[in-house]
């Protein structure tokens, strides 16, 4: 699956010149934790976070950093922070570093990004131009669409072959593993060396398509 199968399209966004106050009202009311910031082109140059306007001068939270801290600041850095803590509109607050991914970026490369780079969220551009927006929870949306369709009813051989597969795609030792299936229920049958091993083997057959029910009869044998 890629971006577009799971992106939202109905991004709400701002302009460079809205207000922080409008912003915190936005995010607010429609209860999401950032928005895109766009240019009467629609192109995005930005995005506001609750993280932009946490350190706020209003409620006393600007950046005071300790005096050694502060020995270590440049004049732009001192500058920067007075304008994220003190700036009124979108173009003065928001994070312009941005990382994005286009309609065609595989959900495994999202997920490798939003966890890298610890984000809750990532825009999807074409040609610059904003399109939409895949988040966590559209991830998790992905997930529950992703589930293959499980095979015709009473296909048991099919079923056990598949999860004989399975069991050996985990990597551990499966010589001593079988699996039988009758009317859909999978029986796990033989002995593994360890509790990783017998919950890799269970977790296998279980996700195999057409298994209704499992039934383990596996014992863990010490080395």
């Amino acid at each position: 699956m890629r971006a577009k199968d799971i992106m939202t399209t109905g991004v709400i966004t701002v302009t460079p010149e809205t207000t922080i106050d409008a912003i915190a009202g936005l995010l607010l009311d429609r209860r999401i934790s950032a928005v895109p910031v766009v240019d009467p082109d629609g192109t995005l140059v930005g995005i506001v976070s609750e993280g932009d306007l946490i350190r706020r001068v209003e409620t006393g939270t600007e950046p005071r950093p300790s005096w050694w801290l502060e020995l270590l600041r440049t004049t732009e850095d001192r500058a920067l922070d007075y304008v994220r803590s003190h700036g009124r509109r979108a173009a003065e607050i928001m994070s312009t570093s941005l990382i994005t991914v286009t309609e065609e970026t595989e959900l495994r490369e999202i997920a490798r990004l939003l966890e890298d780079n610890r984000i809750k969220r990532v825009p999807v551009v074409r040609d610059g131009r904003l399109v939409g927006i895949v988040s966590r929870a559209d991830l998790l949306r992905g997930l529950i669409t992703a589930r293959p369709a499980a095979p015709p009813a009473g296909n048991d051989a099919q079923i056990r072959t598949d999860a004989l597969k399975r069991v050996h795609d985990t990597g551990i030792s499966d010589t001593l593993l079988n699996v039988t299936v009758a009317d859909g229920t999978a029986h796990l049958w033989g002995s593994v060396t360890t509790e990783a091993e017998r919950l890799a083997a269970r977790v296998a057959v279980e996700n195999t398509p057409g298994v209704g029910e499992l039934v383990d009869h596996l014992r863990v044998l010490r080395p």
